[in-house]
């Protein structure tokens, strides 16, 4: 299988418990015989869109074209981001408004057509992590930040079907750490 691993932490740091994540996962994917690319969207070059002109028909950033390519060659797209005042990081999310253009990720506007949605047969999973623990985000908050990425952006574009993988309490125990970077590893060796 095809996969591309994007680390959308908006620092390119790699001490980032988000890189040692990414790291694992595609540790597991080669070792699972897939073949893998990486994206580092805090290494890339681009602006944040500012109006739907841009957005429709503005010129692409060659950082974001190669992005564009990684995921147009991917059949599994890994999304790995931190939680930022309950929602992701703004150079994620510009990556994301970047990436996502359309004509790359859907023909038009109507959910209903799904003919328009042009990176239908790709799986993904989406990777967030936050120093609280993930049953508090997920029932009292009702994880909205990784429901809004999963239903109206990769949902929207077409993948499917769409895991979901909630690493809370990152600022906890060397162990629990090493547990989520070991679940990290098997995911990536089964492709999923």
């Amino acid at each position: 299988m095809r996969i591309t691993v994007i680390n959308a932490h908006p620092d390119p740091d790699e001490q980032h418990y988000i890189a040692a994540l990414c790291q694992s996962y595609g540790q597991g994917a080669t070792e699972g015989g897939h073949e893998i690319r990486q994206i580092e969207v805090g290494r890339l070059a681009f602006d944040f869109i500012r109006n739907q002109q841009d957005w429709r028909d503005g010129e692409v950033p060659v950082d974001i074209r190669e992005a564009q390519d990684a995921i147009t060659w991917c059949e599994h797209l890994v999304l790995a981001y931190p939680l930022w005042l309950g929602t992701m990081p703004a150079l994620t999310k510009g990556f994301l408004e970047q990436t996502f253009r359309q004509n790359f990720a859907f023909n038009s506007n109507n959910v209903a057509d799904i003919s328009a949605r042009r990176l239908r047969g790709r799986s993904a999973r989406i990777i967030v992590t936050m120093g609280m623990p993930a049953l508090i985000y997920r029932w009292f908050y009702g994880a909205h930040s990784l429901r809004a990425v999963k239903r109206n952006i990769l949902r929207f574009c077409g993948f499917g079907p769409v895991r979901t993988s909630i690493v809370g309490g990152v600022g906890g125990s060397a162990k629990h750490r090493e547990a989520q970077l070991a679940r990290m590893q098997q995911l990536g060796k089964a492709g999923r």
